[in-house]
C-alpha cells in the first residue's frame, strides 16, 4: 500500500473543503482506494490528507497531478506532499 501524505495551512477550511470535495484530480479515477482528512486539534487552520493507493505508479502519478494542481489554486498555502510505502501495519 502506498500513501500520498499532503500537509498545508488553509486560510479558510470551508473554502478548502469545498475545493477538496470538488475532487479536481479525480481521486477514484486516479486509483485512490481510501482517503483521510485530518486537522490538528490545536490548529484547525492546518490540514493533513492521506490518499491510499495499491500501486506506487498510481501514487506517483497522483502526486504529480497534485503538484500541477497546486500551481493553479489559492485555497491553501505552502502545500507539501510526500509519497510513502506502508512497510508494516498492525491492528490491535
Amino acid at each position: 500500500m502506498y500513501i500520498v501524505r499532503v500537509e498545508h495551512p488553509v486560510p479558510d477550511y470551508e473554502a478548502w473543503k469545498a475545493a477538496f470535495d470538488g475532487d479536481p484530480i479525480g481521486r477514484e479515477r486516479s486509483g485512490v482506494r481510501r482517503y483521510r482528512v485530518m486537522r490538528p486539534v490545536d490548529d484547525p487552520a492546518f490540514v493533513m490528507v492521506d490518499l491510499e493507493f495499491e500501486s506506487e505508479g498510481e501514487a506517483m502519478a497522483a502526486h504529480a497531478a497534485l503538484l500541477e494542481l497546486w500551481s493553479r489554486v489559492t485555497v491553501m498555502r505552502d502545500p507539501r506532499a510526500r509519497t510513502v510505502e506502508i512497510v508494516e501495519l498492525h491492528d490491535y
